[in-house]
C-alpha cells in the first residue's frame, strides 16, 4: 500500500492530551508494527467535514523511527477496535498482501437488536454500492448483478436476552464496505445503535446511540514469522451496554505470538 497521503489540518500533536490520547490507543508494537485500539467516532482518513481523524494523527506514532506509520486497513468511523499499522513500506506491502489473500483472522463483536435465526451460520449474499439522496450506501444485490460483490460472513451467537438482543462474534471472509452492518440487518437482528441500516429497529431506549460494533480480535502472520494474535477491550458506549445487558465482557487477552 502506498504512503497515505498528506494529513488535512490536524489538532496539535505538541499538545499533551493528544499525546495521551494517541499512547492510550496503542495495544503493541515491535520494529515493524503498531496496533491500536480506534475509538469509537473516529475516523480513519479526512473526509468532508472531517477535521480529526486517524491519518492525520499517525506522525504522532512515529516513537523512534525515522518512518511514519502507514495504514495496512480500515475501520468504519463508528466502529472501534484493532487497526494494524505497519511501520515501514515494505512491512505495509507484506502485510496488505495478507489481507488480500484474506490470511488475516478477523473477529469482531456485535449486539443486535431480536436473536438470528438460526442461532449460528453464514450469509452468503452479494453486495453493492449505490447512490441516494442521503450519499451512497450499501445495499443487497442480485447475483448475476453488474455491480454485485462477492460478500461471506460467518457468525455466532454468543449470549441473548430473551428474543430481545444477542451478542453475536462475526467473522468476514471478504472485505466489502459496511458489509457485517447490512449482512446482520438482512437476517433481521440490525446492530444495536445502527441509524443507517437498522432503520428504526436499531434504536432502543436506554442505550446509546452508537453503533454497538467492535473489532475484537485479529490473527495473522508477523513479517518477523510466527502469527500473531491481538485483542482489543471494548469502548465506553458498548461496556455500558453489555453491563445493562449482563453480557460478559473479559479484559483482552494480552497479545500472543507463536
Amino acid at each position: 500500500m502506498p504512503d497515505s497521503p498528506p494529513p488535512k489540518p490536524q489538532p496539535s500533536l505538541g499538545d499533551p492530551a493528544i499525546a495521551r490520547e494517541l499512547e492510550e490507543m496503542v495495544v503493541y508494537r515491535d520494529d515493524q508494527i503498531i496496533v491500536i485500539n480506534k475509538p469509537h467516532g473516529l475516523a480513519v482518513q479526512g473526509g468532508p467535514g472531517i477535521t480529526k481523524h486517524l491519518d492525520g494523527m499517525l506522525d504522532g506514532l512515529r516513537f523512534d523511527s525515522l518512518h511514519r506509520p502507514r495504514l495496512v486497513h480500515r475501520l468504519d468511523r463508528d466502529t472501534s477496535g484493532v487497526i494494524l499499522l505497519a511501520r515501514t513500506a515494505a512491512v505495509a506491502a507484506r502485510l496488505s498482501a495478507l489481507f488480500r489473500s484474506r490470511e488475516v483472522e478477523k473477529t469482531y463483536w456485535a449486539v443486535v437488536v431480536g436473536c438470528p435465526d438460526p442461532p449460528a451460520g453464514r450469509v452468503d449474499r452479494p453486495l453493492a454500492r449505490i447512490g441516494g439522496p442521503r450519499g451512497e450506501r450499501t445495499a443487497m444485490a442480485a447475483k448475476g448483478d453488474p455491480k454485485a460483490a462477492h460478500a461471506i460472513t460467518e457468525y455466532s451467537t454468543l449470549d441473548t436476552v430473551g428474543r430481545k438482543f444477542a451478542l453475536v462474534s462475526l467473522s468476514p471472509h471478504t472485505g466489502r464496505t459496511h458489509q457485517l452492518r447490512v449482512h446482520m440487518a438482512s437476517l433481521g437482528t440490525p446492530i444495536l445503535g445502527d441509524s443507517k441500516y437498522g432503520v428504526e429497529k436499531s434504536r432502543m431506549d436506554g442505550y446509546a446511540e452508537a453503533l454497538h460494533l467492535h473489532a475484537r480480535a485479529l490473527s495473522f502472520p508477523h513479517p518477523a514469522g510466527g502469527t500473531l494474535s491481538l485483542q482489543a477491550d471494548l469502548p465506553p458506549h458498548m461496556r455500558e451496554t453489555f453491563a445493562a445487558l449482563g453480557f460478559i465482557a473479559p479484559a483482552a487477552a494480552k497479545p500472543r505470538r507463536t
